[in-house]
């Protein structure tokens, strides 16, 4: 059976995409769609990750872009049992050990609803004043990834990569499950994916055809057979559900992303406001999902 999570709306305001309501939202409104998600069904609720917007490229990707452990603590404290996505935190951006801190943290504190979902960066100029290292952002993700579960799964860590380093650390509290969250790779890049089937526990691309989707799922089975990997692994196909979509087509088309090999689907509903979009986000649940 797969399983249907939701990208929250408001938390990242790209200004080709974002409507007017969303650009007036806040917490009370953010809230209210993630309790409505819980009380449908929905997997999890997301958070996206910039630190700061270069201003020349503001006009194209926004300024507004929430930042995911507060954001996700937020939504943790008013909800009880939908699970909490950063779609995707930049691992460059911090120091592994922050990392995992923060979102050990996060796990406890809401009785082990998080998944971490990583990537590398793209936007050179936000890594330039962070002083993250973009020409080895690839290296230092697969290290910091490494290096987070180091720090999970062992009461005092220690970890010796190229990039990162550290000897006989504790970071506590530790997450609520053993070994920590899972952790899903973002990314279409034939790197991002070759990282997900060595090192993480689920796939999280972009836009993408379903033909690119099967043949991904194909190329990271095998890696991860050649590493020796077994076990659940969630590969997740983004659905979009516009404002005028109806219930046969993406039927149709949720069956399609499923025979390309997709466990799940991060669904970004589209609406012209708020009562708009929580009546869309039941029916998608309802009339949709619900007669698969």
């Amino acid at each position: 059976m797969s399983w249907f999570g939701l990208s929250l709306p408001v938390i990242q305001q790209v200004p080709a995409k974002t409507t007017d309501w969303e650009r007036q939202a806040g917490g009370a409104e953010i809230l209210a769609i993630a309790r409505a998600a819980e009380r449908l069904g929905y997997r999890y609720v997301t958070c996206s990750d910039h630190v700061l917007v270069a201003a020349s490229y503001a006009s194209s990707m926004g300024a507004t872009w929430y930042e995911p452990a507060a954001t996700l603590g937020f939504v943790a404290g008013a909800t009880q049992a939908i699970e909490l996505l950063t779609h995707v935190l930049v691992l460059p951006y911090r120091h592994p050990l922050v990392t995992a801190k923060t979102y050990a943290t996060l796990d406890r504190l809401s009785g082990g609803r998080v998944i971490l979902g990583v990537g590398s960066g793209h936007a050179k100029p936000e890594f330039r004043t962070l002083g993250a290292p973009y020409e080895r952002r690839g290296r230092y993700t697969d290290e910091a990834i490494e290096a987070v579960r180091a720090a999970w799964q062992n009461e005092v860590a220690s970890y010796s990569g190229e990039l990162v380093k550290f000897r006989d650390v504790v970071v506590a509290p530790r997450p609520s499950r053993p070994g920590g969250p899972p952790i899903w790779i973002g990314g279409n890049s034939g790197a991002a994916l070759a990282r997900a089937a060595r090192l993480g526990d689920g796939w999280i691309p972009w836009q993408l055809s379903r033909e690119e989707f099967a043949q991904a799922v194909a190329t990271a089975s095998a890696l991860r057979g050649e590493a020796g990997r077994s076990g659940r692994f969630e590969w997740i196909a983004p659905l979009s559900v516009g404002p005028a979509a109806a219930a046969p087509a993406l039927r149709d088309e949720i069956g399609q992303w499923i025979k390309a090999g997709a466990t799940g689907f991060h669904v970004g509903v589209q609406a012209e406001s708020l009562p708009r979009y929580l009546e869309r986000v039941e029916w998608f649940r309802t009339a949709v999902v619900n007669d698969l």
